[in-house]
């Protein structure tokens, strides 16, 4: 039986819990053998085997029933976002950009306070001077863009931009890179025209905006 030997431990041991699921070992709602019984086969104490569990419960391959033991409820986990976002193609990242940034330029449009215009002014301002470098400009692109969606006031909007941002920046460099021109100004003033109509509390003209600027980046690209 293959035993844990590389650190973190719970992580291993989370990995061979998988392996010996999908080889078949227990079957789609069998039940996992107890805490006792899984520590000694991997190598590990049952502090590691219960952290371990919890990872797999959360990855959605096992269920906890209190009093019954722990069952397997997927033979699979789904693809977690981090590799999903890896792999993703500059298209599909501007695509999901424009789901949740057009939602939130029209959430903004309404719920900005003061404070948030003042971030979103200042955030403009730096996009508009940072316009020498690639990486630099894209830094200051993305915290505009932030700006808008903090100032939806929605957590879960806010929490998937954030997720999204290593693969966004990534992705943002490598269009600017393929385009070989960026900063124009054209390009900022749809951003202040956006950041306008968040300030004038037109939702529909911010979603507008935002969409059809999102929209711009694709071309060329499909």
């Amino acid at each position: 039986m293959a035993q844990v030997r590389r650190m973190p431990l719970a992580d291993q041991a989370a990995e061979l819990l998988l392996e010996r699921i999908r080889s078949g070992e227990w079957r789609l709602g069998g039940k996992l053998p107890g805490e006792t019984t899984l520590a000694p086969q991997l190598g590990v104490g049952r502090s590691t085997v219960r952290e371990a569990i919890r990872q797999l419960v959360g990855r959605g391959v096992l269920a906890s029933r209190q009093g019954a033991g722990v069952f397997v409820t997927s033979l699979d986990p789904p693809e977690d976002w981090d590799a999903v976002l890896r792999r993703a193609d500059i298209l599909s990242v501007i695509e999901a950009r424009i789901a949740i940034e057009t939602e939130a330029a029209a959430l903004a449009a309404h719920r900005r306070t003061p404070a948030d215009l003042r971030a979103i002014r200042r955030a403009l301002a730096d996009r508009e001077a940072r316009r020498s470098d690639i990486e630099d400009h894209v830094d200051a692109d993305m915290s505009f863009h932030r700006s808008v969606v903090a100032a939806a006031h929605n957590a879960i909007l806010t929490e998937l931009f954030d997720g999204f941002t290593p693969r966004l920046r990534q992705a943002m460099v490598e269009m600017l890179r393929i385009h070989a021109e960026f900063g124009s100004d054209a390009d900022h003033d749809a951003h202040a025209r956006l950041a306008d109509a968040i300030a004038g509390r037109d939702a529909v003209a911010a979603a507008d905006r935002s969409r059809a600027h999102l929209l711009s980046l694709t071309e060329g690209l499909a």
